[in-house]
């Protein structure tokens, strides 16, 4: 049987990113996203729901995270979900965390766009990937020019 794991999420930076880096010379950056979910409960009345999710980008993206957002800007996060577990140290109690190893991630909105918006990287096409032959399409050969003699309807209404 396949497996998939796979988050796509879009919202906002709870926090400023904290970037850190390991012993071994690796950028890990942890921010926290708010992801709102809009409903209608029981009676009908309108409801939001909001979910705080932790989030960990290592190497190249964890540092243009911390370089370019800031609390509150807006971002689309593609990334697999992990599951941590552990002793607390205080309690002997087991603990345990779901969070989202960031994978990929976009910028959304443009350049000035709310408190993190003063980013000079290109604002809302900018892209960034895990893997370097992911992080932009292929050149695409340019269309042939069709010949003259075909018949173009150019009242075409879309």
């Amino acid at each position: 049987m396949a497996n998939l794991n796979r988050v796509l999420l879009i919202g906002n930076l709870t926090r400023d990113p904290e970037l850190r880096v390991t012993p071994k010379g690796n950028s890990i950056c942890q921010f926290g996203l708010a992801v709102n979910r809009t409903f209608k409960d029981g009676a009908g009345q309108p409801r939001e729901e909001t979910t705080f999710i932790d989030i960990e980008a290592w190497g190249r993206q964890g540092e243009v995270i911390s370089k370019y957002c800031t609390k509150g800007r807006a971002l689309f996060v593609e990334g697999r979900l992990r599951f941590d577990q552990w002793d607390d140290k205080n309690t002997g109690q087991k603990r345990s965390r779901l969070s989202v190893v960031l994978e990929n991630f976009q910028f959304i909105g443009s350049r000035g766009d709310g408190p993190g918006g003063d980013d000079s990287s290109g604002g809302s096409g900018s892209s960034f990937s895990a893997s370097p032959e992911r992080s932009s399409p292929p050149p695409r050969a340019p269309k042939p020019a069709p010949a003259p003699e075909e018949n173009l309807d150019e009242d075409v209404p879309f």
